[in-house]
């Protein structure tokens, strides 16, 4: 059997504050914590995001990943998003799609993305 992917446990120094990052931003839903782990998943399914509240010696914002969301329209989704307080970067085109780069509260790499929807 070959194992599926299916979380990603993302280390937070205030996980309340990086929980209602990704459910203002992103649409996720929050399950109530458990065993240390706030448990992230969003109405168009992906993977679930777990958080756990970073030991104190971790240094946030170092690892090398970049969570990436698919959306139809980059300019559109950056708009709504400013609109609640976050800003992207620069939106950069690619060979059929666009994707601009944000941070977390933790400064983990956040990306948006229409690669999925190229033609």
């Amino acid at each position: 059997m070959k194992p599926a992917i299916n979380a990603v446990i993302i280390y937070a120094k205030d996980v309340a504050k990086t929980s209602d990052f990704y459910t203002r931003h992103f649409g996720f839903s929050a399950l109530p914590e458990l065993n240390g782990i706030t448990e992230l998943s969003s109405p168009a399914g992906g993977i679930k995001l777990l958080l756990h509240k970073a030991a104190k010696s971790v240094k946030t914002g170092q690892a090398c990943i970049k969570l990436v969301f698919d959306v139809g329209d980059v300019q559109a989704f950056k708009d709504a998003a400013a609109a609640k307080g976050l800003h992207f970067g620069a939106t950069h085109e690619a060979e059929g799609y666009s994707f601009s780069n944000a941070k977390d509260p933790d400064q983990n790499n956040v990306s948006i993305s229409s690669r999925a929807f190229r033609s």
